[in-house]
């Protein structure tokens, strides 16, 4: 008896096993990528130059691997003008390659269908973008952090 009991339970690991691996497999085979997803906290003294600011934001920002781009970040203590994601080096400022959609007073979402160029894929992959929040009192940035993959 103790050896059918083994027997039955060594098939259903296996048959999960089985699973999971069909599973993975098929997502893979049917177009779904993986994202390299970045939790992000924007902070003035990120910023070039710096800011003083009690201003800050957290959120999520995820690239896929074919360079489609999603996330949202939420605000506290800003009234943000407009948001961006930018093509720069850390210590550098850069142009807004995609500018986020304000979806709250204090949220901020990457719009559908956001997608890299292969260029911008290759500079996210070396560090080099970044989001910030710009605000009245601060029209060029006031809290800002750097991707990193």
């Amino acid at each position: 008896m103790s050896i059918s009991i083994l027997n039955l339970r060594s098939a259903r690991m296996t048959g999960v096993i089985v699973a999971a691996i069909t599973a993975t497999l098929f997502a893979l085979s049917s177009g779904v990528t993986l994202a390299a997803s970045n939790q992000v906290k924007l902070t003035g003294d990120k910023e070039v130059p710096a800011v003083e600011t009690t201003a800050t934001a957290e959120g999520t920002i995820a690239i896929g691997t074919d360079k489609t781009v999603s996330g949202t970040i939420k605000t506290k203590g800003i009234v943000g003008t407009v948001a961006h994601i930018h093509l720069a080096a850390p210590g550098k400022n850069g142009p807004p390659i995609i500018t986020l959609t304000k979806s709250s007073d204090d949220s901020w979402v990457v719009p559908a269908g956001a997608k890299l160029t292969d260029e911008q894929f290759a500079s996210y992959q070396a560090g080099d973008l970044y989001v910030n929040v710009h605000s009245a009192a601060h029209p060029s940035g006031e809290i800002r952090v750097q991707l990193t993959p």
